[in-house]
């Protein structure tokens, strides 16, 4: 793309020295190590690097031209604005032509539940012999093909080349996880999206917010940012909300879009009723504006409940038929490493959960319940370098709601794992409560000592499959190491 077209969508800049003749951009990055000759350099000064420092190195590979917010002495013209990250937003959409545009975008924020939320959404389209589009926690899908991911939503550049490549892979349908990080930053800034999703929301990310209400003010974002717009012809923008949830009742009044509500209470659009939970799925009867459908489905628990009902009501305000919708529901079998069960003839139960806030936790906890015959074990660790206020609560919830709690190590990074450790003892002193600093061995233990009939909850990983001790990440997989274990555990006969 020519340097003055990327030039001029930016209102408010000044380009020194003036460029006199136009020529090529062959790509956009904010990293150094991506930079190829012709490539605009956007300096973005973040938390770990100041990009304004490396400029020159970016302009030494080949870099044509910098993008700034702070005065740099460089070769090559510097574009000044105000703020790099809102710049980088625009220059992205610009760059890749607006992909978002031109495909259904679905956006799910929420503090729990995005994950097999999009996934479900994901399911539903598939069914419907629509090419999908996936970007989230795991991974980024275009079709059958998964890319990596470091952040659940990335940063502007990083999205806009993904969605422009899922477009010229003819995807019809995005479903997209939206952080309140990534809002708070601006990276879905430029997103079109048709349809967003609020799940639910309870304590998470404080390390960064710092307070509730700036949590809830990110994630508030994605509803207002729908915009004003109506039209005639029923492509308007929805906004799917839980209004069980206080904070799903609050987003209603910052919206101008089109709002479906669902939930357990009647008084939402799409309710689910008489909800009975077993062991090996789930059933209720759906409500859908008064119309009344039976649910049987093979996630578990009443938080699967919300999560498809939030899939199904995204869907519904799409257009698609209510049975179709169903009929994809129910043969869903779940997401990796979300209240995930480990094979085994042990007749010990072994599931793997991202549950890494208070409410999973707990919500997972409250599920085992309804089907555990003895003990209901829990290996529980905290993240090192995040929010240490939640640390107590997990710890609280861990011992109140299983029989046999276990502390050990989640992902310490640069603290020492022992303190963390001695942090949610503190929410617990009364108790005593077996410690593992080696997440291994915790999981071993755990497994060595159940006995058939219990159930073990290995929280707060789940799909992750590698451990960060300092500033570097260790393989490890909680699937990998339960899986282990149980293969050394004497399997039960049958008389």
């Amino acid at each position: 793309m020519k340097v003055t077209k990327l030039i001029n969508s930016l209102k408010f800049k000044q380009v020194k020295p003036a460029i006199t003749s136009d020529f090529d951009i062959t790509m956009l990055t904010q990293d150094t190590r991506e930079v190829q000759p012709g490539a605009m350099f956007i300096a973005v000064d973040g938390y770990h690097v100041d990009g304004h420092k490396l400029a020159p190195q970016a302009v030494e590979k080949g870099a044509a031209i910098i993008v700034a917010q702070k005065r740099i002495d460089v070769s090559v013209p510097v574009i000044y604005v105000q703020n790099t990250e809102r710049a980088m937003a625009i220059l992205a959409d610009v760059f890749y032509q607006a992909p978002s545009q031109s495909m259904r975008m679905i956006g799910v924020t929420g503090t729990n539940g995005k994950t097999t939320v999009t996934h479900l959404i994901e399911q539903i389209y598939h069914d419907q012999h629509q090419a999908t589009g996936l970007i989230g926690t795991m991974y980024r899908k275009i079709k059958d093909e998964v890319l990596p991911t470091n952040n659940t939503t990335p940063d502007a550049i990083t999205t806009q080349r993904t969605l422009a490549k899922m477009h010229q892979a003819n995807v019809e349908t995005v479903a997209m996880e939206v952080s309140s990080i990534a809002l708070d930053l601006g990276r879905v800034w430029g997103i079109d999206f048709d349809i967003a999703v609020f799940t639910n929301l309870t304590r998470d990310h404080l390390d960064f917010h710092k307070t509730m209400g700036n949590y809830i003010h990110a994630k508030s974002l994605l509803f207002s940012q729908l915009g004003n717009k109506y039209t005639a012809d029923g492509t308007s923008k929805v906004a799917v909300l839980n209004t069980d949830d206080p904070v799903g009742q609050e987003f209603e009044q910052y919206t101008a879009a089109h709002v479906l509500t669902y939930g357990l209470n009647s008084d939402a659009m799409i309710h689910a009723q008489n909800v009975q939970i077993f062991s090996h799925g789930t059933e209720f009867d759906l409500v859908v504006f008064g119309e009344i459908t039976h649910v049987t489905m093979k996630l578990i628990g009443q938080f699967n409940v919300y999560n498809m009902l939030a899939a199904f009501a995204a869907a519904y305000a799409s257009g698609l038929p209510k049975d179709q919708i169903i009929q994809s529901l129910e043969k869903v079998t779940g997401v990796k490493c979300r209240f995930q069960s480990i094979p085994s003839d042990t007749g010990v139960r072994v599931i793997v959960d991202y549950s890494h806030t208070p409410d999973s936790l707990l919500n997972a906890l409250k599920t085992i319940h309804t089907f555990a015959e003895k003990d209901v074990y829990c290996i529980i660790g905290c993240g090192g370098d995040r929010d240490h206020g939640k640390r107590e609560q997990m710890a609280k919830i861990a011992v109140q709601d299983s029989t046999k709690p276990i502390f050990t190590s989640d992902n310490p990074r640069t603290e020492d794992p022992e303190a963390i450790l001695k942090d949610m003892i503190a929410g617990v002193p009364d108790a005593n409560v077996p410690v593992y600093v080696d997440r291994r061995e915790a999981i071993q233990e755990a497994v060595k000592d159940a006995k058939p009939g219990d159930v073990i909850l290995i929280a707060g990983k789940g799909h992750e499959d590698y451990q960060i001790i300092g500033n570097t990440k260790h393989h490890f997989d909680d699937s990998e190491e339960a899986a282990k274990a149980l293969a050394l555990k004497p399997v039960l006969t049958k008389n």
